[in-house]
């Protein structure tokens, strides 16, 4: 946790509890009004099951254009859902093939991606809650003109609102990723406690990174949606944000985006309080950056910061201390080496000043990168759907076909046994209500189902565990109080915290779920018993059949690792290829003269303008935000494997190896290429090096140079290249190994 923001601040300003709130306003308003005031209870819930399908799609923290587009093809899937639902519903045989049928279907919308999969999910909602009671054509029809009137309502509200709303969800957006990017900094500041242990930080240094890119992409796909165009108000705070997300940028260029020899650094610099100076001040830097972020979330000026002037001077000390003491000459790349720490905090200092700065500024502000600006739209991330999506799925091997045949059979599997249980008397008087909300079972395996075993697994659990929990809580304030003005504000209440938390911690989010509903089944039938034991019950069933029939065609992460870990490899070997272009072109227009690089790839040997540098440097960046990407999705799923039994983690030395070399080599890549671009030509034994590493990366053996120039400024990149060099030779040997089994 970032030092100097609580838990619970974060949350109340995030864009999680933004979010949560205007889910649970959309959904229960609509129901409120026509309960409360026209006494029609029943259109009230049918209208926010509509709603509620529609909230799904309305995510926090998601693109407008895609949320307003997602939402628009869930009201029309929702409403065709609702309706042959309804139709079929009071026939036994045709109900029995249709909601399986559907199942299958709307989990293989899981293909599509993220966004996919919550529409599918939301069909799915809509389907088992439309099933829960027979209806006639007649009331298929209005129970479908009911819902589709929640839904539009719910869509009209989420569109006012965000656009009503939209600088305050671009401003916790920047947010949640400045705090991911504080843990981050806070996660590499162990890294110079000498009584830390190294393994242990860099899983959580990894686990970190992982978060930190999730949410430094959400911010991308927010605050670049819409640049600045004019010059009014709105454009004034566009601009604002800009300015602190191009500084973020900035920040993980200058800090973040290195990686440091701290063995090295342990191992030479045991004693030596340059290590403390430096973990202390990357723990202020953290902190300041955690303030910005919540002063920003909050929409203030970040007045109160800590100085870290102090620790740069003791550090500045201490060097001019070794360099008396003859470490410059007898340990050059140690030397470099903290040259380099010095030089990235000094910026890093200057970054998280200038941001604080953008939080207090007023009126024209101007952008602080403006070559920057004219290529930030391709930073976005681009959706495709296409239909043939979902048909080139539809087969055997494909992971979604069969996580969309376990749905299907765990779905047939529910309702019979909910057909079996509520045709026992013996059950039936224990839990009266058993056979009427049997569809809780079906519901439970939407809810817990995923494609991957082990995120199963991890959902079942809690799912469990906050029903547990949020029975007992409702137990109590049923038998404590009678007050339905009372019930009707905890229902609100549990209604924004249950939206609110569903993201951030699941079983909280699974407790206050368990009291709305139950409180809203207690509106609908106050006389009728309350369902406790009956929710509790089906949702271990559920969660149960869920386990159970994971195993059925499983797809097991190790599948995916083989492939995952080339993309890495591809990313980072594209990284260094667009780095080294970068850095030619530099030196070509510092020395108006073609790089070598562009004369071996027959570029014109002309000298380059202004623009193809531009192009190049951008061209680097999507390249780094690829490698980034591909190293979080590779990391992400080795650590869904570790949850999988242990019978089905396979290659794990060789794919932690991978996961570590790919880290240390992106990371060198970033702190290489700046001081290349700054030279004045490329020495033989750098170039020889460099040559080396791409044919590694490339698969091909190549004899890496047993000497590099170290002299002048060449002492700050022949470790990170000898480093480069064991990474990418290592990447190559793991791949082999990986290749062979």
């Amino acid at each position: 946790m970032t030092p100097f923001v609580s838990s619970l601040q974060r949350f109340l300003y995030s864009h999680y509890f933004l979010g949560g709130l205007r889910q649970a306003i959309g959904v229960l308003f609509l129901p409120i009004v026509l309960g409360g005031v026209f006494q029609e209870y029943t259109i009230g819930v049918i209208a926010a099951v509509g709603a509620v399908c529609v909230a799904i799609i309305d995510q926090p923290g998601s693109p407008r254009r895609y949320g307003t587009n997602g939402m628009l093809i869930a009201m029309l899937l929702g409403t065709l859902s609702a309706f042959v639902t309804g139709l079929v519903s009071s026939h036994a045989v045709a109900i029995w093939l249709f909601v399986p049928a559907m199942a299958f279907v709307f989990s293989l919308f899981n293909a599509f991606g993220k966004q996919g999969g919550l529409l599918g999910f939301a069909c799915l909602l809509i389907m088992t809650l439309t099933m829960r009671t027979p209806l006639t054509p007649t009331d298929a029809l209005w129970h479908t003109l009911y819902s589709s009137l929640g839904s539009l309502f719910y869509f009209v509200f989420s569109f006012t609102s965000h656009k009503l709303l939209w600088h305050r969800e671009e401003q916790q957006t920047l947010s949640v990723a400045l705090f991911a990017t504080a843990d981050y900094m806070l996660a590499r500041s162990r890294f110079y406690d000498t009584t830390t242990d190294q393994e242990e930080n860099y899983r959580n240094l990894i686990r970190s990174q992982a978060a930190m890119t999730e949410a430094h992409q959400a911010a991308r796909d927010i605050v670049l949606r819409e640049l600045p165009r004019g010059r009014g108000r709105s454009d004034r705070l566009r601009v604002a944000s800009l300015n602190i997300f191009i500084d973020m940028v900035a920040l993980l260029d200058t800090l973040v985006a290195t990686h440091t020899d701290y063995a090295t650094l342990r191992r030479n610099l045991q004693d030596s309080d340059v290590m403390l100076f430096a973990r202390d001040a990357l723990y202020k830097l953290a902190g300041n950056l955690a303030r910005i972020a919540l002063n920003i979330a909050r929409n203030k000026k970040a007045m109160e910061r800590n100085s870290v002037k102090a620790e740069l001077r003791a550090i500045e000390f201490e060097l001019e201390t070794y360099r008396r003491q003859g470490m410059a000459d007898n340990d050059p790349e140690t030397y470099a080496l903290l040259v380099q720490v010095m030089r990235r905090l000094r910026n890093a200092s200057r970054i998280v000043e200038r941001m604080a700065l953008h939080t207090a500024k007023a009126g024209d502000v101007a952008l602080v990168d403006r070559n920057l600006h004219q290529s930030l739209g391709r930073f976005l991330t681009r959706t495709d759907i296409r239909l043939a999506m979902l048909t080139s799925n539809l087969r055997r091997d494909s992971p979604y076909f069969r996580y969309a045949v376990r749905v299907s059979v765990a779905t047939f599997l529910a309702m019979s046994l909910s057909a079996v249980m509520a045709s026992i008397p013996a059950l039936n008087r224990m839990a009266p209500t058993l056979g009427a909300h049997g569809y809780w079972i079906v519901l439970t395996i939407f809810i817990i189902m995923k494609p991957g075993f082990a995120m199963t697994r991890q959902r079942s659990g809690p799912r469990l565990a906050g029903t547990l929990i949020g029975c007992v809580l409702a137990f109590a304030l049923f038998n404590v109080t009678h007050n339905p003005n009372l019930f009707l504000a905890m229902l609100i209440i549990t209604s924004v915290l249950h939206y609110s938390l569903i993201h951030v911690n699941f079983m909280v989010a699974a407790i206050f779920n368990t009291i709305f509903v139950l409180l809203a089944f207690h509106f609908l039938s106050p006389d009728a018993p309350i369902a406790i034991s009956e929710r509790l019950l089906d949702t271990f069933i559920g969660c149960t059949l869920a386990l159970l029939c994971s195993y059925i065609l499983p797809w097991w992460e190790h599948n995916f690792m083989a492939s995952l870990a080339k993309a890495v490899r591809k990313a980072n070997r594209e990284y260094l290829d667009a780095g080294l272009r970068y850095a030619g072109l530099a030196r070509a227009k510092a020395g108006d003269a073609a790089p070598p690089e562009a004369n071996e790839r027959g570029a014109d040997t002309a000298p380059q303008s202004k623009d193809d540098l531009a192009e190049a440097d951008v061209r680097w960046r999507l390249a780094r935000k690829s490698a980034y990407i591909a190293f979080s999705n590779f990391a992400a799923a080795f650590y869904r494997m570790m949850g999988e039994p242990i019978r089905r983690q396979k290659n794990v030395p060789e794919l932690n190896n991978l996961m570590i070399q790919n880290h240390v080599l992106a990371s060198q890549i970033s702190a290489v290429i700046p001081v290349l671009a700054n030279l004045a030509d490329v020495p033989p034994g750098v170039q020889s090096a460099l040559d080396a590493i791409m044919a590694y990366l490339d698969g091909k053996d190549a004899t890496a140079p047993t000497i590099i120039e170290t002299a002048g400024e060449l002492a700050t990149i022949a470790y990170p290249l000898r480093q480069m060099i064991k990474a990418a030779q290592l990447i190559r040997q793991e791949m082999r190994g990986l290749d062979g089994a």
